[in-house]
């Protein structure tokens, strides 16, 4: 019961957070379109993407604070590269990431990001349905 209120928790954090940003921004909180509002030269200092982005990486640092979590990683380095390198070229591919379909999208009852989230859930569980049975990794 414990671990399903911190994801209910978590959850609700992160729904209430996506809103507020297209509330008071009016665009949307999707990762890969933030970080092409930061790494554009002309809107880096101004955009709010920066400060979002900024509370997403600095949060697990305050996490950890009061929780440790166990987590183990028993992948090689370059493997984890390449799969951040794939991960980034579907981005691109699917004019979007999960966060901007999944969260996003799909609450604005766009038909195009429920394609693309199945889409994504469809062919993440093809992958490792292969990767644990097929291959046997």
């Amino acid at each position: 019961m414990h671990d399903f209120l911190l994801a209910f928790i978590g959850g609700t954090m992160l729904g209430l957070s996506v809103v507020g940003y297209l509330y008071v921004n009016g665009r949307i909180a999707g990762i890969s379109g933030l970080i092409a509002q930061v790494l554009d030269k002309q809107t880096i200092f101004t955009t709010p993407a920066l400060y979002f982005l900024m509370g997403l990486l600095i949060t697990p640092f305050f996490y950890r604070m009061f929780i440790t979590p166990d987590i183990e990683i028993k992948q090689s380095p370059l493997l984890l590269v390449i799969a951040g390198l794939l991960v980034g070229i579907g981005t691109r591919m699917g004019s979007g990431c999960t966060s901007g379909h999944g969260i996003c999208g799909i609450s604005r009852l766009s038909k195009r990001s429920m394609v693309a989230t199945l889409s994504f859930m469809l062919f993440g569980f093809i992958t490792v349905f292969v990767i644990r049975h097929v291959i046997g990794g």
